[in-house]
């Protein structure tokens, strides 16, 4: 009962920290360690031994009991999943009825139509952060049926996120971001291939991890981030929908050197000094303004996608949510860029 209490204890006590499951078992997993040793290491007799069952017996035996009922169910939820698959309907055709009722409004759209969004489900997204940006522009891409919809993010849920980043809810709060994500994507659109990444980007990873998608979109909240997903997308020629807030005022834009527009250190060269731009934890954010540019994201990650209309490229598109107003700048390609220019000497050559 001690042991019991113990782990009872240890388990409330994460529940009220908000501490993610993985780390409350694991600390009941070291208090059963710490049993187990104490049974080894004290002699026979010893009172800590008489008031934890007196044996390691007992708690070998429980941890088996514990290990056998947890494969029992994996087990069975497998093949729940299994016969299941088995007794779904074969699809006839790019799209199910449930898919071609679901995505209706999108295939009567003369732009889009049924090519148009057998374009989405063909298409794979990566979405850097799970956060203000990266929250309803991963809501919307998943509504409108994207195929394969990916997402990184190393950050976990926090109470301060959810005034702007929706697509976590109060119970997320401790779980990884992409978690929450993940879930809360698979619970809107069953019909797309969800994929998670709990991870920070780093340079050594993100070439490779980029060649694998036909569009990224950089919801960061970083310079840093923001300037190495450039780098990554013009080496790997991946078209990039970059998007940033700054307290009522959003701006995005569709960077794609590989097909003559420019991109994102073609505009911004290099990172402002040091307080010139300061972050949503410093300078506080519009709730709504995430939402409103984030979805300004998927808007164009989804007409380049299918093809329609026309896009940002080459436009640096400013919304001021303050006074209502939105505002173009043209932006063009620089031969001395140090990203893109540099891209563009060696294939020349």
């Amino acid at each position: 009962m001690l042991v019991f209490g113990l782990a009872a204890g240890l388990w409330g006590l994460g529940a009220a920290l908000r501490t993610p499951q993985q780390a409350r078992l694991l600390m009941i997993g070291l208090l059963w360690v710490g049993v187990v040793s104490m049974h080894i290491l004290l002699p026979a007799g010893h009172p800590l031994r008489n008031a934890t069952g007196g044996s390691a017996a007992f708690w070998v035996y429980f941890a088996i009991f514990v290990a056998l009922a947890f494969s029992y169910g994996k087990g069975v939820h497998f093949l729940k999943e299994k016969a299941d698959r088995r007794n779904t309907p074969e699809q006839k055709g790019p799209f199910s009825e449930a898919e071609l009722d679901r995505y209706a409004r999108h295939i009567m759209l003369r732009e889009i139509g049924g090519p148009g969004q057998k374009a989405l489900k063909d298409a794979k997204v990566l979405v850097v952060g799970a956060g203000g940006l990266g929250s309803p522009a991963l809501l919307y891409l998943g509504a409108a049926g994207v195929g394969t919809l990916s997402v990184i993010d190393d950050d976990l849920v926090d109470n301060s996120n959810l005034q702007r980043q929706v697509i976590h809810r109060d119970k997320d709060i401790g779980r990884p971001k992409v978690q929450s994500a993940y879930d809360a994507l698979c619970a809107q659109n069953p019909n797309i291939d969800v994929r998670s990444y709990t991870r920070r980007l780093t340079a050594e990873i993100a070439e490779e991890l980029f060649a694998e998608y036909d569009l990224v979109l950089d919801g960061s909240d970083n310079f840093e981030t923001r300037y190495l997903v450039n780098a990554a997308a013009v080496a790997t020629e991946t078209p990039l929908v970059s998007g940033a807030l700054s307290q009522w005022e959003g701006q995005l834009s569709l960077f794609d050197p590989a097909n003559g527009g420019p991109c994102y250190a073609c505009v911004f060269p290099e990172p402002p000094a040091e307080g010139l731009a300061p972050t949503c934890a410093e300078a506080g954010v519009f709730s709504p303004l995430a939402g409103i540019v984030g979805c300004m994201m998927a808007a164009e990650a989804i007409k380049y996608l299918a093809e329609a209309g026309e896009t940002l490229q080459g436009q640096l598109l400013i919304y001021d949510a303050l006074y209502g107003e939105s505002r173009r700048m043209k932006i063009n390609k620089r031969a001395d860029c140090p990203v893109c220019g540099v891209v563009d000497d060696v294939k020349s050559a």
